[in-house]
């Protein structure tokens, strides 16, 4: 009781807010509230073989399949939430929306052979600046609801590269073609992994991932993220 009378203190001062719509919460609400986490623009391409996001890679890459969990646009909600999960520090962000997702991946028939989970991911200097990997913390959340390996040690990023924002997908391919690495052969070989970003607009650093894992022998590759930029 006094613990929770100390909450209910704590939030008069400082609310807990939404993380996409900005409204407060609840007691019995996190991150998002109830009203945004049912109707936050799903995309349901897990269930959908051919998908917007699917046909990104057709004729570059040979994904077993690909899907996101909500659809971008500009200035909405969804834009608001990946903001506060990319620059604003709110990594529990990934972790929560990962658990909602994961549930539903293990449910469709192109997700439910996944073993382990291995987030994109990130140079050594820009994971010391901004203090966490983003794609790391929706894979976590993602392998603990799917009760799968998060492995993030089989791919690394070997070589630092620019910021993909505002580069043509040409630019944005050549910016990380050879950028990364596979540490073990064995450890996913003949294995269903989810490769996972926090965003696909272009696809070009999953592409240019998956190309590095396909390395693998028998290596079967599926992409999520937790939103897409699909037109």
């Amino acid at each position: 009781m006094l613990h929770q009378i100390g909450e209910d203190v704590i939030s008069l001062f400082y609310p807990r807010v939404c993380l996409a719509c900005g409204n407060i919460l609840f007691r019995n609400e996190d991150v998002l509230c109830f009203s945004c986490m049912y109707h936050l623009p799903k995309t349901g391409f897990h269930l959908i073989e051919d998908n917007p996001v699917a046909r990104q890679f057709w004729g570059k890459i040979g994904f077993f399949s690909a899907a996101s969990c909500y659809y971008f646009t500009k200035g909405s909600k969804v834009q608001h939430l990946v903001h506060q999960f990319k620059y604003k520090g709110y990594k529990e962000i990934g972790a929560y929306v990962g658990k909602l997702y994961g549930p539903e991946l293990k449910k469709s028939r192109l997700f439910n052979s996944v073993s382990s989970v291995i987030p994109v991911p990130l140079h050594p200097l820009k994971l010391a600046k901004r203090g966490y990997n983003q794609a790391e913390w929706f894979a976590k959340g993602l392998a603990e609801s799917m009760k799968t390996e998060l492995d993030t040690s089989t791919l690394i990023r070997a070589y630092s590269s620019e910021t993909q924002t505002r580069k043509s997908r040409f630019s944005r391919w050549e910016n990380v073609r050879e950028i990364f690495k596979v540490t073990d052969i064995a450890r996913q070989a003949g294995k269903h992994v989810l490769l996972v970003d926090d965003v696909i607009t272009t696809g070009s650093t999953l592409e240019a991932a998956g190309q590095t894992l396909l390395c693998i022998p028998g290596i079967q590759i599926s992409v999520v993220s937790i939103a897409c930029a699909v037109k």
